[in-house]
């Protein structure tokens, strides 16, 4: 396992940046491409392991994805020239995939057999098989279909009123997809609202789906047709920079271009909540999808209580945002963030035990934390539990450490943003 050397800096983070392409939106996009008829094209896609892991996927049951870098091609002959794997399929670390794929696959007349690597067998899919075997669906797996690997048979699938258990845009996405195979009208009814990609997504193929407030509705045997996609950045990945601008003295950073959906932009209102100088322009709309560039400048922060529904609009971002936290004036207390357990790692326990190995005061609570601000980072040497997220919190918070921070397994970050540390190191002056 490798460890990578990271140090503080004497100066302030100035620049401009583009972050890549927004993880949930790259998943999506290769779903209905893949189930549409025709030709997708997707530009800004993210070149990372989650994402290729779906691209396998979908050629695995034959269909045509040509990459090169950011650029991707499908010709597709829609979900009637979906072929049977010959091969269990590998989904790497790759929930997204899971999850979803799980949706689409319970919809086809064949058998499929997914798995994943040790930490993605070791998270929960039970939430999504249920509605599925309830749908119709035969799945078998290790403890009954709760952990990976996954047996399944699909085809014939009943429609169902669904009211998902969980927080959780995966299990909602999961059911819509498999309500597109259904033999009538599937709806979802969200008790909080979770991203709404899926929904997006769908239209822009050309589907059709009906949205009552917090009741989501999909009809069976739509044709979908192959469009163009052009993936904005994506607000995950921007949050490490937004939070490093905002506590790195005399900073200012621009990131451009990037996805400012409603249901994801959860940080940017925790930061003016606690005091940043954060500033939208240039909002438009693209695919269904709104995008701009924000512009965040050091600032005198506070402690703040971050609970309810802002959760679920920042659920990738609360790692950061705990750091954050340490270094603002006074507590800061997150509650009803339950879901970070299941995560690549336990992300409430690898958060905790992360940030008082790097000298922060906090604590763990069983749906969130409490963390005490001016803290002082020490450095050391710190594992990233294998978690993207963890690795580049960690990077972070070396920006700020008295001493020198050895990253173990920093490998991990490729994940969702493989030009993290060329783009950390762009900023610095």
């Amino acid at each position: 396992m490798t460890k990578k050397l990271l140090q503080s800096i004497q100066s302030g983070l100035q620049g401009k940046l583009t972050v890549p392409g927004d993880k949930s939106i790259s998943h999506r996009a290769i779903i209905f491409g893949s189930l549409s008829k025709g030709r997708t094209v997707i530009s800004h896609f993210l070149d990372g392991e989650d994402c290729l892991r779906t691209i396998d996927a979908f050629k695995a049951m034959g269909v045509s994805i040509q990459k090169d870098g950011q650029h991707v091609m499908i010709d597709s002959e829609g979900v009637n020239g979906l072929k049977e794997p010959t091969q269990p399929i590998d989904l790497g670390n790759s929930g997204t995939t899971a999850r979803l794929l799980l949706g689409v696959l319970a919809g086809l007349p064949f058998h499929t057999t997914v798995f994943g690597d040790s930490s993605l067998t070791n998270r929960p899919m039970d939430r999504v098989v249920r509605p599925l075997r309830q749908m119709g669906a035969q799945i078998d797996g290790r403890e009954n279909g709760n952990y990976l690997p996954i047996s399944i048979r699909g085809g014939d699938l009943q429609s169902i009123t669904f009211i998902p258990p969980v927080k959780s845009a995966q299990v909602k996405s999961a059911v819509l997809l498999a309500g597109l195979f259904g033999d009538g009208d599937t709806t979802v009814i969200e008790p909080t609202t979770t991203r709404d990609h899926t929904e997006n997504m769908l239209q822009a193929f050309g589907g059709t789906i009906a949205i009552n407030q917090k009741n989501i509705t999909v009809s069976p045997k739509q044709e979908l047709k192959g469009t163009t996609i052009d993936v904005p950045g994506d607000i995950s990945s921007a949050a490490f920079f937004l939070v490093a601008a905002a506590m790195v003295p005399n900073s200012k950073l621009i990131l451009r271009d990037v996805g400012l959906n409603h249901t994801r932009t959860g940080i940017i209102d925790v930061l003016r909540n606690m005091g940043a100088s954060i500033e939208v322009v240039e909002e438009r709309h693209i695919g269904g999808e709104i995008i701009g560039s924000i512009t965040i400048e050091s600032s005198k922060l506070n402690g703040i209580e971050i609970g309810g529904d802002l959760i679920p609009r920042m659920i990738d971002e609360i790692p950061i945002v705990a750091l954050l936290a340490t270094q603002a004036n006074g507590k800061t207390v997150i509650r009803d963030a339950e879901e970070l357990r299941y995560k690549e790692s336990d992300r409430i326990q690898s958060v905790v035990d992360t940030l008082k190995e790097l000298g922060a005061s906090i604590h763990a609570t069983k749906d969130g934390m409490i963390i005490e601000g001016n803290s002082t980072i020490s450095g050391g040497v710190v594992n990233s539990f294998g978690d993207h997220r963890i690795g580049m919190m960690i990077a972070i918070a070396s920006l700020i450490a008295k001493h020198d921070t050895h990253l173990v397994n920093p490998e991990c970050i490729n994940i969702s943003y493989p030009s993290f540390f060329e783009d950390l190191a762009s900023i610095q002056t």
